[in-house]
């Protein structure tokens, strides 16, 4: 068991949210009980994940994608009121680590993705954006496979780039503006959760391979990283409660 803000302070300590610019709140949002004993993880506080973590008996639910974003309504109506009464009936902590978890050198979206993947030699390249190698050179079709093997998801692959890709760029989730940035680089390939409608010529244009590999299926290891690194540090239970989303 552990307190409530003993934990906020440590995700401060690793995350350092103040470095960021964000779109949503970081660290708690809604507050719950003061005593945390069991932690459950999760890609966004939706329903399905708040309805979950009430059956597992959580105390402080982690998430990459919180509330209170900005621009959105801010009325406390209809799904959000529901979702909310949720969390306050049952007296959940929530907590949201958005941006910071994405760039983070060790428990990061981008820096977990590449394990998943088995990216050699990961680092920084620019803004989000991480870089590296494959540990063997492969088709655009293989890799095309490979990603769906380790991700459990096919991507979608748009662009003409070289017959063989080796050095690859990645942001995970909505990141898909960033492709610029692989194509300064020149990187074979970028791989990011979502693709629009300009990125389809951009890659086909400027010679790269794209993958849109899901924005949900890029982001769910940093939050798992995160949840357990909590759970060792202050002797928690975690649990990931992975709910289902194509996209």
């Amino acid at each position: 068991m552990a307190n409530r803000n003993e934990i906020l302070r440590k995700t401060d300590e690793w995350l350092q949210p103040d470095n960021f610019q964000d779109y949503c709140p970081n660290g708690l949002q809604v507050e719950g009980k003061e005593e945390v004993r069991t932690i459950i993880s999760g890609v966004t506080a939706s329903r399905a994940l708040i309805d979950a973590a009430v059956e597992a008996g959580a105390d402080m639910i982690l998430v990459h994608h919180g509330y209170f974003w900005k621009g959105e309504d801010q009325r406390i109506q209809g799904m959000k009121r529901d979702r909310l009464k949720q969390l306050l009936d049952n007296d959940i902590n929530l907590v949201a680590h958005h941006l910071p978890l994405d760039d983070h050198p060790v428990y990061g979206n981008n820096r977990q993705l590449a394990d998943v993947l088995g990216i050699e030699n990961p680092r920084p390249l620019g803004g989000l954006v991480w870089e590296g190698e494959l540990a063997e050179a492969m088709s655009p079709e293989r890799f095309d496979e490979y990603i769906a093997e380790r991700l459990d998801r096919s991507p979608l692959r748009v662009g003409d780039g070289k017959p063989e890709i080796k050095k690859v760029g990645w942001c995970t989730g909505a990141a898909q503006g960033f492709i610029g940035t692989a194509l300064e680089a020149g990187l074979d390939a970028y791989i990011s959760g979502e693709i629009s409608e300009p990125t389809t010529h951009t890659a086909r244009e400027c010679g790269i391979h794209y993958y849109a590999a899901g924005h949900h299926a890029t982001e769910r290891y940093g939050v798992q990283a995160l949840g357990k690194a909590l759970a060792q540090e202050f002797g928690l239970t975690h649990q990931f409660i992975d709910c289902d989303n194509p996209v």
